[in-house]
């Protein structure tokens, strides 16, 4: 990329909110962000059911308070570092240090990573407790299309995180750092600079004796 490792070239330009909105890594922040929320509001506001018997609410997912735990807090822990890192897309053209934007894109890398693993638990549990919930647990099928909701979106969050690598998007401020070409190049080919062939012989060619 121009201008140095990880866009130094480019820091201390000025903000410039257009440019950042255009960008697919940060149009993937906020789809994941939105996704975030369906899940932890569908658990919140209809994963809990009262039971028959008047007493104290359970978990619509086969009545296992783990399962509504584990949604809620990866949807909100999700939704908090979306909005972090939304910061950090903004600020990251002012950071001049090469160190300090390695630091950043290397942890880019590392949170997506983990937090597709986690939606992908977190789809496979859900999916399962909802599979194995009894009819008799909620006769009405109250929630059923919030629950379902959660289990959606915690599925496409996988691929919304699992894509969210900058490594993989060129127009990032902080690409991967490619190798300039040492010398110009005009047909725009890129590559290393490779010296151009002698147009002279340097090699004697014999001796010629010179008539008189």
């Amino acid at each position: 990329m121009e201008g140095g490792a990880y866009g130094a070239g480019k820091a201390g330009g000025a903000f410039d909110p257009h440019t950042l909105v255009r960008q697919p890594h940060t149009i993937l922040r906020v789809v994941s962000w939105v996704f975030s929320i369906v899940v932890f509001g569908s658990i919140v506001n209809e994963g809990y059911l009262n039971s028959n018997s008047g007493g104290e609410k359970f978990c619509i997912y086969n009545r296992n308070p783990s399962a509504c735990s584990y949604g809620v807090a990866v949807g909100v822990l999700a939704f908090l570092t979306c909005l972090l890192y939304l910061a950090l897309d903004a600020y990251f053209p002012q950071i001049s240090s090469v160190k300090d934007r390695k630091k950043a894109v290397l942890s880019d890398i590392g949170v997506s990573a983990f937090w597709a693993f986690l939606w992908f638990v977190g789809f496979c549990f859900l999916a399962n407790q909802w599979q194995v919930s009894k009819p008799k647990d909620n006769p009405m099928n109250e929630g059923t299309d919030a629950a379902r909701a959660a289990i959606t979106f915690s599925f496409f969050s996988i691929f919304t995180w699992d894509y969210m690598d900058p490594s993989q998007d060129s127009s990032m401020p902080y690409a991967p750092y490619v190798e300039p070409s040492a010398g110009p190049d005009p047909a725009g080919m890129g590559g290393t600079y490779q010296q151009p062939a002698n147009t002279f012989d340097t090699e004697p060619q014999g001796y010629q004796s010179q008539g008189y």
